[in-house]
């Protein structure tokens, strides 16, 4: 009988708590079949708990080694693998399942597919963006069926072409401003990254002497898989089920916006002249450092490292100390709910941004006017 090297059993159960996500589709099943106030559950699994979760184990300041072989992660990639089908599958039995339960009323429904939208976004959208930053295309495909499930496939675009290239300045339309509630936020960046993501692609394929249109744009493979979600949750579902898939859609584009909103909010780079700025730096992004809630996020929350390091696989993701990168006061989870509240938001940030900005850029006293730049000129530098 073999055994198992100790070694591999540590790095086994190091990778375990990053599983903890998949608890969400028991929980989504139990909810559908129960019913009533148990639709609750899974808001209250991923926002409540994690948060509780936060409070009891606190902060990791642990860094992994950065020399960990591809091989030594497979347990923590894993997760990110088998995510779409098991996503997949609990949307499908959802779609056929909802719309046809005679004991389930309209506000249960609705109730069910938020959860699923909950599922979708925090998990499904965020597992997406750890994929499209991978090499193997295959892992790139399992990101486009996840942003297809909830009709956010250009979301590959925007985040590859256009945010990590210009994070902090006035060209990255999910960079939140300073003083910006996110109800202000919200319908700008759902009309903003549609264009901006739509402009980066045409302009690539214009260098290539192409027309937007040509058939090597993914956005043909966009429409289509969208257009597929939605043929099939019209054949599962009806249109009941057409207009509750549309519901968890928009609930998880909601949950990923919250969280861009608050990754970026009030930081800027330096404006260097000339349409260029400083080179992206683990300032330019808050830090969260909170365990339970890294847990549940796979380590989105080290954005700062994310950021500066964007090819990093999410186990190698390092934090920083407040020296190098600020700090967020509290995990995700607390951090999109207060966003919702915007008195409540500036009072937690304002003062967290004008710190930041007394720290790295002294030299700028007047960011009134500095800030202006987020209103850009045509050719993107401030005015």
């Amino acid at each position: 009988m073999s055994v198992i090297p100790a070694a591999e059993v540590q790095r086994l159960q190091n990778a375990l708590p990053f599983w903890l996500s998949l608890l969400m589709i028991p929980v989504a099943v139990a909810c559908t079949l129960i019913g009533a106030w148990s639709v609750l559950a899974l808001p209250l699994y991923a926002w409540g708990m994690f948060s509780l979760l936060d409070a009891v184990a606190g902060r990791n300041e642990d860094n992994a080694d950065l020399e960990t072989p591809e091989s030594g992660l497979k347990y923590y990639r894993l997760v990110t693998l088998i995510w779409f089908p098991a996503q997949f599958t609990l949307l499908c039995w959802m779609l056929w399942y909802v719309p046809q339960a005679a004991d389930l009323g309209t506000a249960e429904k609705i109730g069910l597919f938020f959860g699923m939208g909950v599922v979708s976004g925090t998990i499904g959208i965020n597992y997406a963006h750890e994929l499209m930053h991978q090499k193997p295309a295959w892992e790139r495909l399992l990101a486009d069926l996840l942003l297809a499930s909830v009709l956010y496939s250009h979301f590959r675009s925007e985040h590859l072409r256009v945010h990590h290239l210009y994070v902090g300045t006035p060209r990255d339309p999910v960079t939140a401003r300073y003083n910006e509630g996110f109800h202000r936020f919200f319908p700008r960046v759902l009309v903003e990254c549609h264009r901006s993501a739509w402009k980066a692609e045409a302009a690539m394929l214009a260098r290539k002497g192409l027309k937007p249109l040509d058939k090597s744009s993914p956005y043909w493979r966009y429409w289509g898989l969208q257009g597929a979600m939605l043929l099939l949750a019209l054949i599962l579902g009806g249109w009941v089920g057409l207009g509750l898939f549309l519901w968890q859609a928009w609930v998880a584009v909601w949950q990923l916006e919250l969280v861009n909103y608050i990754e970026h909010y009030g930081l800027t780079r330096r404006y260097l002249g000339e349409g260029r700025y400083e080179h992206v730096l683990p300032r330019h992004s808050w830090n969260a450092s909170h365990r339970a809630s890294n847990w549940l996020l796979i380590n989105l929350q080290r954005h700062s490292d994310h950021h500066y390091k964007p090819d990093r696989r999410f186990p190698l993701l390092q934090t920083y100390s407040a020296e190098d990168a600020p700090q967020l006061p509290h995990g995700y989870p607390v951090m999109t709910m207060a966003a919702m509240v915007p008195p409540l938001w500036k009072r937690l940030m304002n003062r967290r941004v004008k710190a930041w900005r007394a720290q790295y850029y002294p030299d700028i006293t007047d960011w009134h006017g500095y800030n202006k730049g987020l209103n850009p000129d045509p050719k993107g530098a401030p005015v």
